[in-house]
């Protein structure tokens, strides 16, 4: 569990930016191919995914889905400083997962008659709007009923260092 844990023996956090960046880079990689798919298909093949990206990927990744291997974190559960398991895993994507669906439902149902779009993101922002109220743990409500957090990992690509440090240098070229 190296680079995860600060000399006072604390977790280091996420910033939220971050985990709306892999969450966005998760959703994006089980909603594509759904939609390629064709308009019967696209909700079981998204279901599958999601399953497959979030809970089975994450337990044999040490705690890290594409979008999180992406910006450099991970989920484990603080109590017992573990990856959770398949359980606790299933229970905190089920949540994220049906917010993540009714925008799918939204997104392939989209047409100026259909106001879908507009009412499907609110659960997942309900959901979500637990980890930007709590400045301590910063759990979400799926982060609450499943006993995890997003921490830093020293394990990942660093996506978001890396587009920063490629608009700092096109912006110093620019001028």
């Amino acid at each position: 569990m190296s680079g995860e844990l600060n000399p006072t023996g604390r977790y280091v956090r996420v910033p939220m930016e971050r985990r709306v960046g892999a969450f966005a880079i998760d959703f994006g990689a089980a909603a594509l191919p759904s939609f390629l798919l064709g308009s019967s298909l696209y909700i079981p093949v998204f279901i599958l995914l999601w399953a497959v990206l979030r809970v089975f990927l994450v337990v044999q990744n040490r705690g890290q889905s594409l979008g999180r291997w992406a910006m450099d974190m991970k989920v484990v559960n603080p109590r017992f400083r573990v990856i959770p398991g398949l359980v606790d895993l299933s229970k905190r994507e089920a949540l994220t997962g049906f917010g993540s669906l009714l925008i799918v439902i939204g997104l392939a149902t989209l047409s100026p008659t259909n106001g879908f779009l507009l009412v499907a993101p609110i659960p997942l922002l309900v959901d979500c709007s637990f980890a930007f109220t709590d400045t301590n743990n910063r759990q979400a409500f799926h982060d609450r009923v499943a006993h995890t957090i997003i921490v830093q990992s020293g394990r990942g690509y660093s996506l978001d260092i890396k587009i920063k440090q490629i608009f700092a240098e096109a912006k110093r070229r620019v001028k």
